[in-house]
């Protein structure tokens, strides 16, 4: 078993760079072999989303400083150089020379000795010369380099996202929202809770946290939220895990199940529903009285709704596996029904650490083709006068507006519904609901509630 933190990170890293995995099931995978202590496990995880985060700033560094670009080194050596620079470049509380002497010591210990002088030169040489510019901002990491003049580029290699994502905030938002963006985005993601009142409530769930000495919050808006602050260690071991007071969900993805608006006895389709955390939300704010069908394509994926909700007592729901595509026998059955659609998650972007890297704008035309598909397919399941709620986690509207707009002029039978009386989020002017992380302080979102006219 492995119990240097570093190291770990290396070997996640080099999977991750290798295989393409996503980083936090390989990640994941790795700290389950590890022997690594709670502190170190943290660190650890620092590292290697940290890295990944920060991929085009780290290669960056190398390309100034070292003779052969970042992509001509050899694979371990540009992972090590990354683990090195990270720490020197973002992580304060770790001294310049251990970050030094450890990744010297990670070339070593993985067989690559000749490396030793050169790892230790690039990065001694990079503290000499960064020591003569004092750092202006936690992003200034270059003061010393001549970046490229481009607005794009420039912004792309310091807050390290592709010219295209950084462009498309640029036209969305503007220069200085778009640093504001890019750094909530490279910012480690705080924990939500969402309180399970069918078992207890938020004062009880409040009160246990700070016993134990846990920093928490209530969250501006939602009644059941609450946000842990530090460190917080494993989550089977908080109060209330066991006996199913609260769920893990972020504040953005709370208020669809309030827009959904559910109520007791009704017919609810949670049409993409793993791993389960609006279906659960959905069953509690029904009073766990009525049916909710939960579909998934995947068995794997579907076995977690599956857990949640007997972790939570819930006995409403009825997972369903199988490709919404091809299911027959659903014609207008749901009184409301929950089309939360795959997307490429550009509002996620600080939890999926490699999601920068995993998407363009091919790639996001092709899902909103999905996206199409499967709001075709659904609204066919809600009966006149019931309601949809068409919700993704991304922030392109391709994949959001326009997909909406196109759907609605297609289908005259539907149109925008307002929230609910109790829902505080300000929808846009068209009815819907985005959600921008630097504004609002949580992940990105959008979400639309569509009604069918009754015959």
């Amino acid at each position: 078993m492995n119990n240097n933190p570093r190291q770990v990170a290396f070997l996640a890293l080099r999977d991750i760079n290798r295989r393409g995995g996503l980083a936090d099931v390989v990640l994941d995978q790795w700290l389950r072999q590890s022997d690594l202590s709670d502190i170190n496990r943290r660190l650890t995880t620092e590292l290697v989303y940290g890295c990944v985060r920060r991929r085009r700033s780290l290669d960056t560094l190398i390309d100034y400083l070292a003779s052969k670009k970042s992509h001509q080194q050899h694979p371990d050596i540009r992972t090590i150089l990354h683990l090195g620079f990270y720490q020197i470049c973002y992580l304060n509380q770790i001294p310049n020379s251990a970050a030094v002497d450890t990744s010297v010591e990670l070339v070593k210990q993985n067989g690559l000795t000749h490396f030793s002088g050169f790892v230790n030169g690039i990065l001694r040489h990079y503290i000499r010369e960064q020591g003569n510019c004092p750092l202006e901002t936690p992003d200034s990491i270059f003061t010393c380099f001549e970046l490229p003049q481009n607005p794009i580029e420039k912004l792309g290699i310091l807050y390290s996202f592709p010219d295209w994502l950084i462009q498309f905030w640029l036209d969305s938002l503007g220069l200085e929202e778009t640093k504001q963006l890019c750094t909530w985005f490279n910012q480690s993601p705080p924990l939500d809770l969402r309180i399970n009142l069918l078992k207890t409530t938020l004062e009880t769930v409040e009160s246990e946290f700070k016993e134990r000495g846990i920093a928490v919050h209530r969250i501006s808006g939602l009644s059941l939220g609450l946000r842990l602050t530090g460190s917080v260690g494993a989550i089977q071991n908080l109060p209330g895990y066991d006996q199913g007071w609260w769920s893990i969900q972020d504040s953005s993805a709370q208020w669809v199940s309030y827009l959904l608006d559910p109520k007791p006895g009704e017919v609810i389709i949670d049409a993409c529903a793993a791993p389960g955390g609006k279906t659960t939300h959905i069953a509690e704010l029904m009073q766990d009285q009525g049916k909710i069908l939960a579909f998934d394509s995947i068995k794997s994926r579907l076995k977690k709704v599956q857990q949640n909700s007997t972790r939570l007592q819930l006995n409403s729901i009825h997972p369903q596996q199988g490709d919404i595509r091809e299911l027959k026998g659903y014609f207008e059955v749901a009184d409301r029904l929950l089309l939360d659609a795959p997307c490429s998650g550009l509002g996620t972007l600080h939890r999926r650490a490699d999601g920068r890297w995993r998407h363009d704008p091919k790639n996001i035309k092709e899902l909103s083709q999905l996206q199409s598909e499967l709001l075709e397919i659904t609204q066919t399941w809600v009966k006149p006068g019931g309601c949809l709620v068409y919700s993704t986690c991304t922030l392109h509207p391709q994949e959001n507006e326009t997909l909406i707009q196109t759907f609605l002029s297609q289908h005259s039978n539907w149109k925008i519904l307002p929230p609910p009386g109790n829902f505080t989020l300000s929808p846009e002017p068209e009815g819907w609901i985005k959600i921008w992380p630097h504004r609002q302080n949580m992940d990105g979102f959008f979400m639309v509630k569509l009604m069918k006219e009754p015959t």
